[in-house]
């Protein structure tokens, strides 16, 4: 039996648990134990992104807040660990200035799928600062890096803003950030905030190898919707797209959080979408834009809307299939929760079918969502506690299962390729290091914690 499918027959001997519990949430004795796998006085951020190697021995993090403030222009490096062992790996550690004004700044890093590589955001080399500027969320790109710890370094994407011709055809102009890859990895989805047109918000893209790109760069850039202007939409047009995540594996579609202007022409609502790209998409046709211009899609990218509510937020999750994404809402009482809904559903659909469901009933925020590999299950923390949801049928649909006990504040889940694992980061306080950040002593840091699912929580698959 292959690992993938150890883990859903072991999820699923857990599901008579569910069925039988009368609660929205099963008793605490379902708890699992929890392992410290950093203990170094630095910052271990995972961030929310795609930590785990694609064997799942390694995660990889940022050293965020460490020196001066929280801004991630200081922070300093990206690394590994390796689960087992413990062993901590630097993977790029730039030359670099902290202050007020820093950089280059690199954070926000993910592994590759398939590959031994990692992405993360990159600002600019010291060397280019009198020219680009310090870090700022528009003055950053994307840079992939070996993860054997040689620190061969590339950039994945080309930064033009001059303004004497147009933008180079491939590049941005401004900054990319949460670079995710799909899972073939052949494409790179991002949000983005343009340098030349800041009248514009942030909105969401996606860059792909093509031999077309620019010279000495090996993906072509694109965004994947025009935002409108700031406060100068009409009622249903979006100014600002976010929160976005891939729903498949081959990067055909790609869901996002729009801040839209509502009905009324005044209020804003904030809704789920979802980008589509056709087979037929040819990256090349989208319009690079100049100093006058902002950057135009490629032909044939469609949008379309899912939720018309003003409620909805959080990065959203695209399920392994490609079937169905999760994402956050409020409830009837102001609270966060999980809610799923089929890729081709909207709220309004006549089909009960195609319509959202609530997943959770939490007392407070869900946050972090997951899928597990088998689609069964989405994992999510609420007052800093881990649970598992079950989403896998009618029956014990919503019934989730608390997987940690104490009182740790956990953030920035993460679930392995095979499902078998999760990791999370909590910060704990050193009895004997601290450092100034904002001009006060901090000496929490942020450790990496792991849950092993398939011994603990789900009984043994032996």
């Amino acid at each position: 039996m292959n690992t993938l499918k150890r883990s859903i027959f072991s999820l699923t001997i857990v599901i008579y648990f569910l069925f039988s519990c009368k609660d929205h949430i099963a008793p605490q004795e379902n708890s699992m134990t929890e392992k410290q796998i950093t203990f170094n006085a630095k910052t271990h951020a995972l961030d929310n992104n795609d930590n785990f190697s694609p064997d799942g021995r390694f995660l990889c993090y940022d050293t965020r807040y460490m020196v001066f403030n929280t801004n991630l222009a200081n922070c300093k490096s990206i690394e590994k660990v390796e689960i087992a062992t413990g062993k901590e790996t630097v993977l790029w550690q730039p030359e670099s200035i902290s202050g007020e004004n820093a950089a280059p700044g690199v954070a926000a890093v993910s592994y590759h799928p398939m590959e031994n590589q990692v992405i993360f955001i990159h600002g600019p080399q010291l060397e280019t600062i009198y020219e680009r500027g310090y870090y700022d969320i528009r003055n950053r790109s994307g840079a992939i890096v070996s993860a054997n710890g040689k620190g061969e370094l590339s950039m994945a994407d080309l930064r033009d803003v001059s303004t004497n011709e147009p933008t180079t055809p491939g590049a941005h102009r401004g900054g990319t950030h949460r670079h995710e890859y799909t899972r073939n990895g052949e494409r790179i989805g991002f949000t983005y905030d343009d340098f030349l047109q800041q009248d514009y918000d942030r909105t969401i893209g996606y860059m792909e190898v093509n031999k077309n790109a620019p010279t000495g760069f090996s993906h072509y850039f694109a965004v994947l919707l025009k935002p409108a202007k700031k406060g100068e939409s009409k009622p249903g047009e979006i100014e600002k797209a976010y929160g976005d995540s891939w729903v498949d594996s081959l990067g055909s579609k790609r869901a996002f959080i729009g801040k839209v202007r509502a009905e009324n022409g005044v209020d804003y609502e904030t809704s789920l979408f979802v980008a589509e790209i056709p087979d037929s998409v040819d990256i090349t046709t989208a319009y690079s834009g100049d100093e006058d211009t902002y950057p135009e899609p490629p032909k044939g990218v469609k949008i379309t809307r899912l939720t018309h509510t003003t409620n909805d937020e959080g990065i959203v999750r695209g399920s392994y299939s490609g079937k169905q994404i999760a994402y956050l809402s409020k409830d009837d009482k102001g609270i966060f929760q999980v809610f799923v809904i089929p890729v081709d559903g909207s709220d309004i659909a006549k089909s009960m079918e195609k319509r959202p469901r609530q997943v959770t009933y939490f007392t407070t925020d869900a946050s972090y969502l997951r899928w597990h590999p088998s689609d069964q299950w989405i994992f999510s923390i609420s007052n800093g506690k881990v649970y598992a949801s079950y989403v896998g049928g009618s029956e014990g649909f919503g019934k989730s299962m608390l997987l940690t006990p104490n009182e740790l504040d956990r953030e920035a889940l993460v679930v392995s390729p095979d499902g078998k694992m999760l990791a999370y980061n909590v910060d704990i306080p050193s009895s004997d290091t601290s450092r100034i950040l904002d001009g006060k002593p901090h000496n929490e840091y942020k450790q990496i914690f792991i849950i092993e699912l398939s011994d603990t929580f789900y009984g043994a698959s032996k």
